[in-house]
């Protein structure tokens, strides 16, 4: 025991809150707890302790934009956007897993991190990003709760105020177990899509083939590229890797619970694409033959839909869905946020905290939730554009949020023993190189209508498989020269072999030291314009983005 609490007061943790009992919303794990698992009942009780993190955030994920984006991907193209879900799984596994590792080893939030070690230039760019998408994502949530709540018949002023009352007061009560059991109660109603998804009589021969053959119900084109890209943002979102990563320690994980927490992880990103895939059924089975099919306009709409064609009661569990969506990824996106301020302006900022002890983290909490809910009562605003474009845009700014992560997860300063594998490097490489391609293939789609999609996409699906091979044939050269020359790099933390075997024979006891202690990281020429790129990248893309939001708002889909 002694020699844990040595790691740990010599790591970078600066709040007290995030030490000691481990109190989850399904059991209690003592800070000095030290035994070994023996048995499926001993290590299931301790999974059930530890897990939420990645069962919440994956399940906030199927948010009112989540909601909104699967009803129009099964409204307008059926099920052949179902295999497009597949290929997330391993997507959210490895994204996510990276930031587990970062909680558990280091102690800090994503935020502080990218500040401590990117400077107060790319931090600024980073967490900027977050704060303006988080709000835009948290405006979508109370849409979603205005819209169902005017579906069920509760007046939207006084339904709107209700759900932010409420989202403050589950929040605010000091106890992260009782915020904990709140979300777990949220996920459960979750499930509610199961028996909807039914009511819409699915078939499942499209079913299986949209799930196994890659194709796009019409064609490739810009309407579908667009989302294409907002599918992918509202299941693998940047406020994720901010959410989890702070999360885990705010929970008081440590790197000794962190296969439990991959597990939870893993868990969370199956229940979080079952849901997705039943709701694209939803809409896809309820609407075929309709007037409706290929017509998305909104979730009004479609809860509208579902009770003229298959009746009231679809129509009304369709709302619950979408109310109890909104109101999670309310919770979630929101807790981003706040805790993503409070890394960067170094205020106390846990769930473990009474109101009087963290007044600013629970402030920005509160404004957050406040400002949201009035923008949606403004009146005309074109929700389903306004939902579908927010949804985009988490998917256009993931690269640059995944680029991040990678460099920090090969950071041995940061990371010691448990840096990135070479495999994991080159699949989080495939990943960026796709989402990039995406996000190209809408810029060029906006500016020049048009184009040719599928010769678009073919060219620079060409393109990216070339870069992808040189780069793997010049890492696979580099590490070759290296073990030709004998030459091992050491990490500065680490500074003889003894400390490195040591470190590499004990790590889930190794915790990340404080981060005044770690020398700064030295950029090259080449990540420095690597990483310019990557800026001017994100600012085409936000801005073919907007006018691709603008022209589909005023009714002139390219």
């Amino acid at each position: 025991m002694s020699k844990n609490l040595a790691y740990y007061d010599d790591s970078a943790v600066l709040d007290q809150a995030h030490t000691g009992d481990i109190r989850g919303a399904l059991g209690t794990v003592r800070a000095n707890d030290f035994a070994a698992r023996k048995g499926w009942k001993a290590r299931l009780l301790t999974l059930l302790a530890i897990m939420g993190p990645g069962l919440i955030v994956m399940v906030g994920d199927n948010d009112a934009g989540g909601v909104s984006t699967y009803a129009q991907a099964g409204q307008n193209y059926g099920m052949s956007l179902l295999w497009l879900l597949l290929f997330l799984i391993p997507v959210l596994i490895v994204n996510q897993e990276m930031v587990v590792r970062l909680g558990l080893v280091t102690g800090v939030g994503h935020a502080r991190l990218i500040f401590e070690r990117f400077g107060k230039f790319w931090g600024a760019f980073s967490v900027g990003d977050l704060f303006i998408l988080n709000f835009l994502t948290i405006v979508t949530e109370f849409i979603g709760i205005k819209l169902s709540l005017q579906h069920l018949g509760v007046n939207p002023v006084i339904g709107v105020a209700a759900a932010a009352v409420l989202l403050i007061g589950s929040t605010v009560t000091g106890s992260f177990r009782r915020w904990e059991q709140f979300m777990y109660l949220l996920v459960a109603l979750n499930f509610l899509v199961i028996p909807l998804a039914f009511m819409s009589h699915p078939h499942w021969g499209p079913v299986t083939h949209g799930l196994l053959v890659p194709g796009v119900k019409g064609g490739l084109t810009s309407n579908s590229v667009l989302l294409m890209i907002g599918i992918v943002g509202t299941t693998v979102a940047p406020w994720q890797l901010f959410f989890q990563q702070s999360n885990v320690i705010d929970k008081r994980l440590t790197p000794r619970w962190m296969n439990y927490e991959r597990a939870d992880t893993a868990i969370g990103s199956i229940v979080v694409v079952i849901g997705a895939a039943a709701l694209m059924s939803v809409t896809a089975f309820a609407f075929q033959g309709t007037a409706l099919t290929g017509h998305f306009v909104n979730a009004a709409a479609v809860m509208a839909g579902l009770s003229s064609h298959v009746g009231a009661l679809a129509g009304n569990l369709f709302a619950i869905v979408l109310l109890n969506a909104s109101i999670i990824g309310a919770a979630a996106v929101t807790l981003s946020t706040s805790y993503a301020f409070g890394d960067v302006f170094g205020t106390k900022h846990s769930l473990h905290r009474k109101w009087s002890d963290a007044r600013g983290f629970y402030l920005v909490y509160g404004l957050i939730v406040a400002v949201s809910a009035g923008i949606v009562l403004i009146p005309q605003a074109p929700l389903g554009v306004i939902t579908v474009a927010v949804q985009a845009l988490a998917g256009i700014l993931l690269p640059s949020a995944t680029v991040f992560l990678l460099l920090l997860c090969n950071d041995r300063d940061v990371l010691g023993p448990w840096v990135n594998r070479p495999w994991l490097n080159a699949v989080s490489s495939v990943i960026v190189g796709v989402l990039v391609l995406l996000s190209l293939v809408l810029a060029v789609t906006t500016f020049f209508p048009a184009v040719d999609v599928r010769v678009l996409v073919f060219t620079m699906t060409a393109v990216l498989a070339g870069v992808l091979v040189s780069a793997l044939a010049v890492s696979l050269a580099r590490s070759a020269k290296r073990k030709v020359s004998g030459a091992v790099a050491a990490s500065s933390a680490v500074r003889s072999l003894d400390e490195r075997k040591q470190q590499v024979g004990d790590r889930y006891s190794w915790r990340m030291p404080p981060l005044s202690k770690l020398s700064k990281p030295v950029w090259s020429p080449v990540r420095k314009l690597g990483m310019l790129t990557l800026r001017l990248y994100l600012v085409l893309a936000v801005v073919m983005l907007v006018i691709k939001a603008v022209r589909l708002a005023m009714g002139h889909a390219a």
